[in-house]
């Protein structure tokens, strides 16, 4: 019999994620009380098989069918296999896969079954984050900068800091710590800063059979093509006004630019869209933060890090410098997300997602 979750006091949560960069699924325990950090509990990754990431990449950009439905159960088996061994928690906060992220259009798609997962693994599962907010009008993404602004709070931070994820997209949240509530005005700004690892992790797969540049080691060897990077930046995207929102695939055009290159030409090119997608970004932010803190696998690639140095006008730093776990942290976030929609806590506002009313998105499944 499941304990029903209780509605005040810290309680323990997992958080289970798996991005587009389609490495595998993290799963990381939180301890809150929905607004407040109270400690972080251990973690696990569960790498995603060749074939497993092929069969999920199948389905990115549809809405259904056999391929929707062949990546659902890839990702359902998996997240079985890692959660297993975290049942001891209050509730698990799955994220699921998004295949498809079109939020002016048909909307958005994760795909995985929580109300199964609860079933099998005998804990209350909350899942189906983002479409409550698409449904308000929001983008539906980015959802971590709650958990941005708790983190800002846990280290301390007075003044405002940027916490940049460069996963398969990039995304940034300025937050201003100062203001108490994340969803009051001038809290959060968020959005996603354009693609960062996914278009390289292509390219590599594509023409070496690898799963991504280790240490751009790559990109290290090549000459960025500023033609390419220039018409990269023309792109409409750039000019709209935050909050906004990509899927993976949106800028599919960006391998086709450097499709003539080399190798370590193509990879360095690549790389240095991602950091002039960040640093055309940090202009929206509302007032100069005292540094970036960068997560995500994109802060292990010492070529983009340099580049993001060189193109800041801030520090801009690993986010373990201020003793966070750059691995883990979106899986965290979607612990403290899943507390706060149990708790009927908002999850996303017009700051971060321009939903026109705070909202707490969410469907929680008790076995």
């Amino acid at each position: 019999m499941s304990k029903a979750i209780a509605k005040t006091g810290v309680v323990t949560a997992a958080g289970a994620m798996s991005g587009t960069s389609l490495d595998g699924v993290d799963v990381a325990v939180l301890e809150t009380d929905g607004r407040d950090i109270v400690g972080f509990g251990r973690s696990a990754f569960r790498e995603y098989s060749a074939e497993e990431r092929k069969g999920i990449a199948a389905g990115f950009g549809l809405w259904s069918g056999d391929a929707v439905e062949a990546a659902a159960a890839v990702i359902e088996a998996a997240h079985l296999e890692i959660l297993r061994d975290f049942t001891d928690v209050d509730l698990i906060g799955f994220h699921g896969q998004t295949l498809a992220h079109a939020p002016r259009m048909q909307g958005t798609l994760q795909v995985g079954n929580g109300a199964m997962l609860a079933q099998e693994l005998g804990v209350p599962v909350v899942w189906d984050f983002r479409s409550a907010d698409v449904e308000l009008g929001g983008e539906g993404a980015p959802l971590a900068p709650f958990f941005h602004h708790a983190c800002a709070r846990y280290i301390g931070a007075t003044g405002p800091v940027v916490f940049l994820n460069l996963g398969g997209v990039g995304n940034l949240t300025w937050v201003d710590p100062s203001i108490a509530e994340p969803h009051l005005e001038g809290a959060l700004l968020a959005f996603d800063t354009g693609p960062a690892n996914a278009p390289v992790n292509d390219l590599m797969q594509e023409r070496l059979g690898l799963a991504y540049d280790k240490d751009g080691m790559i990109a290290r060897g090549g000459v960025v093509e500023t033609g390419a990077l220039e018409l990269f930046l023309a792109e409409p995207y750039f000019a709209r006004m935050p909050p906004k929102s990509l899927d993976r695939n949106d800028f599919d055009e960006m391998v086709a630019l450097v499709r003539e290159l080399s190798d370590a030409d193509a990879a360095a090119t690549l790389t240095a869209m991602c950091a002039a997608g960040v640093a055309e970004a940090m202009q929206h932010c509302p007032s100069a933060p005292s540094q970036v803190l960068v997560t995500g696998g994109g802060r292990r690639n010492p070529v983009l890090m340099q580049m993001l140095e060189v193109s800041l006008d801030c520090p801009v730093v690993a986010i373990e410098e201020v003793g966070l776990d750059g691995d883990m942290l979106e899986a965290q976030a979607f612990a403290y997300l899943a507390v706060r929609v149990a708790r009927g806590m908002p999850t996303s506002c017009a700051g971060t997602t321009g939903v026109r009313a705070a909202v707490g998105g969410g469907t929680v499944s008790v076995p």
